[in-house]
């Protein structure tokens, strides 16, 4: 589906099938003499499909395009290995650009997975079908690596690149200070809150913390529309992040209050206790949406720990939190 944002600006969105998402937004940006495309969809056929046929439609010459992902989840980066041609840039961050070529990632997520409490056997069943994993680049990619403040020109847009980590460690976002646009990738959303997991971080790393410093860095700027990477364009992203603020102030209140009434618990016993939108009882959960559960408790337990408000100690192999008497 294509919808012309404004001049020279398009969004293609593009299907995720069996995805609770539903759907990716691409942005299509045509200069005088070149395109850039930002993000790619998953390096599956349904998403091929779709966007070659847009790109047709909007008379993209893929010699001539070149590339922005905002991060390195598979929805966003999976499809560029197939796009890319000899000819293209493909602009990625630094932080990422590793776990990309080497997998790294998934070689911190599963042993902290496992260290947290996640089930060996539901993380096993859990790899074998993680889009990521595969839906995610083929091919070894040469990157062009930006950091934060980093410019990139096309046509009659001046882009900035933004360091937002917090979704992912290396999430970049793009604004445009003429035109008064942020696409903003999975960073700010209409529609949810974005997930902020700490299964595959260092031990020193806070992402709910960072997340928190990232949209303070977003609050300030002068915005006339967000284009996010899922969901609708939306205007007010003053609203937006005091919104999302206010939902993980509440997430922290209820993690808090568990610890009322156990002694200590692992992130995944958290997680367990913990109110979500889904139907049915934790045992009944999707094992995906327990993990990402599991991420998300995490990321508020380092950040409470941080706080002076938790304690955490290795019992058994496990980490275990605990209220702070």
């Amino acid at each position: 589906m294509i919808d012309q944002i404004e001049t020279n600006l398009y969004k293609l969105e593009l299907p995720l099938p069996e995805n609770p998402l539903r759907s990716i937004n691409c942005y299509l940006i045509k200069g005088h003499e070149r395109f850039l495309l930002i993000d790619t969809g998953m390096n599956r056929k349904e998403c091929l499909e779709e966007i070659h046929g847009d790109l047709s439609k909007l008379s993209v010459d893929l010699n001539n395009t070149d590339f922005f992902i905002t991060h390195l989840h598979a929805d966003h980066i999976g499809l560029v290995s197939k796009l890319a041609t000899g000819n293209s840039r493909i602009y990625f961050n630094k932080i990422e650009a590793g776990h990309v070529k080497r997998q790294g990632f998934w070689k911190l997520a599963y042993p902290a997975s496992l260290a947290n409490g996640f089930p060996e056997t539901e993380m096993n069943r859990f790899l074998e079908g993680h889009p990521s994993r595969r839906y995610g680049p083929r091919a070894d990619i040469v990157f062009f690596l930006r950091s934060d403040g980093g410019d990139i020109k096309i046509g009659d847009y001046s882009l900035t690149c933004i360091e937002t980590p917090g979704h992912s460690p290396g999430h970049m976002c793009l604004y445009d200070a003429n035109k008064k646009i942020l696409f903003s990738g999975d960073h700010l959303l209409g529609d949810i809150t974005p997930n902020i997991s700490a299964l595959g971080i260092l031990n020193d790393e806070n992402p709910l913390m960072d997340y928190f410093r990232s949209l303070g860095r977003i609050y300030p700027l002068d915005i006339n529309v967000v284009l996010p990477g899922h969901g609708g364009m939306f205007n007010d992203h003053r609203k937006r992040i005091k919104e999302i603020k206010r939902r993980h102030q509440i997430r922290l209140d209820e993690v808090a209050s568990i610890f009322k009434d156990y002694r200590s618990l692992t992130a995944y016993e958290t997680a367990s206790r913990m109110p979500w939108d889904i139907n049915g009882k934790w045992p009944d959960f999707p094992v995906a949406q327990k993990w990402f559960a599991t991420g998300e408790a995490l990321a508020h337990l380092i950040f409470m720990r941080n706080r002076g408000m938790v304690n955490k100690e290795m019992i058994g192999g496990l980490w275990y939190y605990s209220r702070k008497l």
